[in-house]
């Protein structure tokens, strides 16, 4: 239960985005909750909004069943001229690192210690953020794992289907 707070208070108190201010704005005209938080979850829909957490939770997989090793990933990430990008690393507005992570990572850290997860996908994650936060490159260009990058493990973690975080 706490984690899905913090979870919805950290994506609904940002700033103005997208769904955020369709549920602010659709609340304005006097309609019933149920309609605006449909409205702010059908925003999330948008390809240029939501999804990320889940984006991030089908790479990792990816990198599981593929067999790809962390290296690769790390260079493909690099490469300006591969269109790969590692999704859950770096931010639009923040520059530097998103505020919302550092809360965001330290409620899947109590999640995973709670529970005692054995999940591979949970481990690559560990892996890929210890790699990137390390690596002079992710460092030198401010692409440190943000809120979508732990709260796609939260949600897994709690056994939301990826299917259903947007």
């Amino acid at each position: 239960v706490k984690a899905l707070s913090v979870f919805w208070i950290l994506h609904a108190d940002h700033e103005q985005n997208a769904s955020a201010a369709t549920v602010r704005n659709v609340g304005s005209a006097g309609t019933n909750l149920y309609a605006c938080i449909s409205a702010g979850i059908s925003t999330l829909w948008g390809p240029l909004h939501g999804g990320a957490n889940q984006i991030v939770i089908e790479t990792l997989s990816d990198i599981i069943h593929k067999g790809t090793s962390m290296k690769r990933v790390i260079e493909k990430a690099k490469d300006k001229n591969d269109p790969f990008r590692l999704p859950g690393f770096g931010h639009r507005i923040y520059k530097t690192y998103d505020p919302r992570a550092k809360i965001m990572k330290k409620m899947c850290d109590n999640i995973l210690e709670k529970f005692e997860l054995d999940d591979p996908l949970l481990d690559v994650a560990t892996e890929l953020e210890d790699i990137a936060l390390r690596d002079d490159y992710f460092v030198s260009h401010h692409l440190y794992p943000n809120v979508d990058f732990y709260s796609g493990i939260v949600l897994r973690a709690i056994g939301i289907p990826t299917n259903m975080f947007t």
